[in-house]
């Protein structure tokens, strides 16, 4: 037959191949419902039954009907400056990338017009890897959308494949509200989420940046900025969160530690006078490596003592872990 596959699979009557195309944006996500109305919904399905020109040069944009499977030259199609995702796995894009040296694109990209130029809508990774594989053209179906519809389609593609970080999903929605003038109630009618889930993801952007940056790097998991978000002083989250990294708490044991610090108030250590300058920096790194509140008090020039104040008997445990200090066993 000579075509790639793709042709053959997508050779649709509009309606079929539109909806076929939203199925196989949700089959990533057997394991919940379909976010919202889904994709389907978001692009308009006009009639048209034009066959696909097998031709590897691109159509003309005058004789290109919408909602059909076209072959365009890479080369004439931009990222999306609204993308939510930000990072993309190398490793897994060049495993895509031999996969459509192979195979080819086996689904369709999603785009819209912009001058003599088109733009992403949905499918940047397999964009990504088409440029990686060396191709020259790749399939797309072109549709007309606003920018407001083109940032929702966006969302719903990578929230559907579970593509963004907890922060790149919060920046998202905040763009809904904040472009466009959505209420929490209509962004979470069009994606397809709760009202509090939205409220809860947009308050992870008042997080500190140095936990935010972590979140978006996979130091921390969104159930630990959960965690850290039920306190309520930055002070007591940038503490948090410095006891989550330096001793690899889990989920469960940071909201143990965060109900322990919202219970009691941090322990008040005597104010000193005219700290040494020598003696405050010491101070500073304990408190850095033990993510609680440490005192030096010298007695003379070569003798002193430490201390180290906790909030609960969970923390004084973690303390004397960090410190060498392990129960005994009877």
């Amino acid at each position: 037959m000579g075509n790639p596959s793709f042709f053959t699979i997508f050779d649709l009557p509009d309606r079929r191949h539109i909806s076929l195309f939203a199925r196989r944006f949700s089959m990533a996500t057997q394991k919940r419902p379909a976010l919202g109305r889904g994709l389907g919904a978001l692009i308009p399905t006009q009639s048209s039954t034009t066959p696909v020109s097998p031709a590897p040069s691109p159509t003309p944009s005058s004789a290109m009907p919408p909602s059909t499977v076209h072959r365009i030259a890479l080369n004439r199609i931009e990222p999306n400056p609204d993308q939510p995702r930000h990072y993309f796995d190398d490793e897994r894009l060049r495993e895509l990338a031999d996969s459509i040296k192979v195979h080819g694109v086996l689904q369709p990209l999603l785009v819209k017009r912009a001058g003599d130029h088109f733009q992403l809508l949905a499918g940047e990774r397999r964009w990504r890897a088409s440029k990686l594989a060396g191709l020259d053209v790749v399939p797309v179906l072109i549709e007309d959308v606003t920018d407001e519809k083109q940032l929702e389609i966006a969302l719903i593609e990578n929230l559907q494949r579970e593509d963004l970080n907890a922060i790149e999903e919060a920046r998202a929605y905040q763009s809904l509200v904040a472009k466009y003038k959505l209420t929490q109630e209509e962004v979470s009618q069009r994606v397809g989420r709760s009202r509090a889930a939205i409220a809860n993801s947009l308050r992870l952007l008042r997080l500190p940046t140095t936990i935010q940056r972590d979140i978006e790097s996979g130091l921390i998991s969104a159930g630990h900025a959960r965690a850290i978000l039920s306190l309520e002083s930055t002070e007591k989250q940038t503490r948090l969160h410095k006891m989550i990294l330096a001793d690899d708490l889990s989920v469960r044991e940071a909201e143990r530690m965060a109900r322990a610090l919202s219970e009691t108030k941090t322990p008040a250590l005597k104010p000193q006078k005219d700290i040494d300058p020598q003696i405050k920096a010491l101070e500073d790194r304990l408190m850095e490596a033990l993510g609680t509140v440490a005192r030096l008090k010298p007695t003379s020039a070569t003798m002193g003592r430490i201390e180290i104040a906790y909030n609960s008997l969970d923390e004084l445990d973690r303390i004397l872990m960090l410190i060498g200090v392990q129960e005994e066993t009877v």
